[in-house]
């Protein structure tokens, strides 16, 4: 979750013995007056990453044996005016080095100081609900993994200046929200500005169903429907031609009316959703007609868990459906589902050589908790093209083949995480990674690789 929605206010009843059992408990809750109505929490980050590829991008990235290192500084102040008014402030500072790297000129790892979330927020009450109004800079999270993230993998996080609007019931939760994304392309300090090529609005709501019992557990399930509008231009708009390598500019509006079923029955966790994405596609320059769009996505996970047995595992499937179109059609519906917010890396592919666009997966999932301290993850899904008339899709990118391409099946990409919290605030993660490709995809030129990724984390 993002720092800002944290809660330090009960460290003011704990008892003495409590504060001081962590050290950074003093700075959660910093009084300013002596009635204690005006607050000041302070949070903070440090992280060091090291990522190394042998083949990135799946060949692509005209690099072997790339190593990066990151290192991320992240401060943040949340000051509390009363009841219902508070500030939040968070500073970013983001260095990469390595050797072979590559994209280090797109803004997502090299930040000069800057403000990373700057918002106001003014709470109160209405019709029944806790609600409120936040504006200003902030990190949003409020859309499913699959379509779009906190792109945390890179150094700089994705924000947006605009302003939302939440209604918060007993069962039931609205929010309301119209965001322009953050221009992170400026390379001075404090020069970060908005980009007014990229927005993204809309509404999302959450219900909790009836609780109910099942083989003897609580079960709960929460239903989501939402609507999320993005409105953008530029490289992440274009479309790919039969031309290899080929795409066509213009810009885009993608409407997405989707359904989210997700919780547990028993002992079964379980995550379902469906969404159909309209809008329409308008070529640059009025170089061709105005194009409609039709496109979906079906995505779900299910999980059987055992928190019963040592390392309380919990085994499933995860499958993926993000449909595709064609490039040969130069008039018709453009079928391609498109996602140009950075989708959950940790999702699908941690590597970011593939992406939710023109794309099946399906694989099995395993969670277990090696010991109090020690978490492991195992995911390893086969993926293929939802069309064989349309093109492979990494992060950000559209590979070039085309007619050289044969087949459908792209190839599989295991991987796994290892999470050790070894003491407080620390965090020590190695994620590795390999891409297997398929025939077709080794006879048009891609390549297998290796990845792997190191994290020292610190957070207070």
């Amino acid at each position: 979750q993002v720092r800002w929605a944290e809660d330090w206010r009960d460290r003011a009843a704990a008892p003495p013995a409590q504060r001081r059992r962590d050290w950074f408990n003093r700075l959660k809750y910093i009084p300013l007056t002596d009635k204690g109505d005006i607050w000041l929490t302070l949070s903070g980050e440090e992280r060091l990453r090291y990522v190394f590829e042998n083949r990135p991008l799946i060949g692509m990235a005209g690099k072997t044996d790339a190593s990066r290192v990151l290192l991320r500084s992240q401060y943040g102040a949340d000051l509390h005016l009363g009841a219902h008014v508070r500030a939040y402030a968070e500073f970013l500072y983001g260095v990469a080095g390595g050797s072979n790297s590559y994209g280090y000129q797109t803004g997502t790892q090299r930040e000069r100081p800057d403000l990373q979330q700057g918002i106001l927020e003014v709470t109160g009450t209405m019709l029944g609900a806790r609600t409120g109004v936040i504006g200003g800079r902030q990190v949003f999270l409020d859309a499913p993994v699959s379509m779009q993230s906190a792109r945390d993998l890179p150094n700089v996080q994705q924000s947006w200046d605009g302003f939302r609007g939440y209604a918060v019931w007993t069962r039931f939760r609205l929010d309301l929200f119209d965001f322009m994304q953050t221009d992170k392309l400026p390379v001075g300090a404090f020069s970060d500005g908005t980009n007014y090529n990229a927005r993204m609005y809309g509404a999302y709501g959450s219900a909790a169903l009836p609780g109910f019992t099942l083989l003897g557990r609580k079960s709960q399930i929460f239903a989501d429907l939402f609507f999320i509008g993005y409105l953008y231009g530029g490289a992440p708009a274009a479309i790919p031609t039969a031309t290899p390598g080929g795409a066509e500019a213009g810009s885009t509006r993608r409407d997405n009316v989707g359904l989210r079923l997700w919780g547990n029955a028993g002992p079964v966790k379980l995550d379902l959703t469906g969404v159909f994405q309209g809008g329409q596609f308008r070529p640059a320059k009025n170089a061709g007609p105005t194009r409609p769009v039709r496109a979906y996505a079906v995505n779900g996970s299910v999980l059987y868990s055992r928190p019963d047995l040592p390392a309380r595992p919990a085994l499933g499937v995860q499958a993926d459906l993000f449909s595709g179109g064609s490039y040969r059609s130069r008039d018709g519906a453009v079928g391609t589902f498109a996602t140009p917010y950075f989708p959950l890396p940790y999702y699908n592919d941690v590597t970011l050589s593939l992406t939710s666009q023109n794309l099946v997966g399906v694989g099995p999932v395993s969670d277990l908790s090696l010991s109090r301290t020690v978490h492991f993850r195992l995911h390893v899904p086969l993926f293929w093209r939802a069309s064989t008339q349309d093109a492979v899709y990494g992060t950000g990118r559209i590979y070039g083949w085309r007619n050289n391409l044969s087949g459908g099946f792209i190839g599989a990409i295991p991987q796994a995480q290892l999470a050790w919290r070894f003491a407080p605030h620390w965090t020590w993660t190695h994620d590795i990674a390999g891409f297997a490709a398929s025939q077709g995809m080794h006879r048009a030129g891609a390549r297998d690789g290796a990845f792997y990724m190191q994290t020292m984390d610190f957070t207070f």
